[in-house]
């Protein structure tokens, strides 16, 4: 499935959606953390590269569907 383009800022919000809080920010990355799962590092991109966001979706335990859900 082809991921869309999207900042890190809409990465943030459907992680946000999904359980995941924001623990910090240090410069242009910020750390969510999720009891259970872990921290996943976001940066604050205008557009996220497609192995990022990848890695992000991996990273957080949900299927590119899921996360692509959360988007909407």
């Amino acid at each position: 499935m082809k991921l869309p383009r999207v900042s890190g800022e809409q990465v943030i919000k459907a992680l946000v959606k999904a359980g995941w809080s924001v623990e910090r920010q240090k410069g242009s990355h910020v750390v969510l953390f999720k009891e259970g799962t872990g921290i996943v590092v976001v940066p604050l991109h205008r557009e996220l590269d497609r192995g990022t966001l990848k890695a992000i979706i991996r990273q957080s335990g949900m299927s590119v569907e899921e996360f692509l859900e959360l988007l909407l």
